[in-house]
């Protein structure tokens, strides 16, 4: 059996080749831990002593900054991850029997999105004076 040692690997693995990969980790992290607690039956779910719809602007505002790791697509980002809210909305009205999709919280995600992005895109454009100051 050959050995491949870690010099070699750079070289045959595209993810460890080239590590702008590594940018899309924590949006599909984020994405994946979401629709598990957006699916998971809200029997095991631990309560939170925060409204719906602020957990759901959290969330998504923060799946948002996630997704602009690898993106940096403003009207992109707000716009997949309000799709992904959406899809998430119709899967539990539609796949689960102790969830329900709600317009209002759509509505939390669609502005949680927007937040989140404005708030990475500011935070990016004071990055990037600061870097011309110096």
């Amino acid at each position: 059996m050959p050995v491949i040692c870690v010099t070699e690997l750079k070289y045959t693995c595209p993810i460890v080749r080239n590590k702008s990969y590594m940018n899309y980790l924590p949006g599909v992290c984020a994405t994946v831990v979401i629709a598990i607690m957006s699916l998971t039956e809200s029997s095991y779910m631990p309560s939170v002593s925060l409204n719906d719809k602020v957990i759901h602007a959290l969330l998504y505002a923060a799946l948002a900054a996630a997704w602009w790791l690898a993106i940096k697509r403003p009207v992109w980002i707000i716009v997949g991850v309000t799709l992904y809210g959406a899809l998430l909305e119709l899967f539990q009205h539609y796949c689960t029997l102790t969830r329900s999709g709600e317009w209002l919280d759509l509505l939390a995600d669609f502005l949680g999105a927007l937040i989140g992005t404005m708030i990475v895109f500011i935070f990016e454009i004071l990055r990037s004076r600061n870097l011309d100051k110096k």
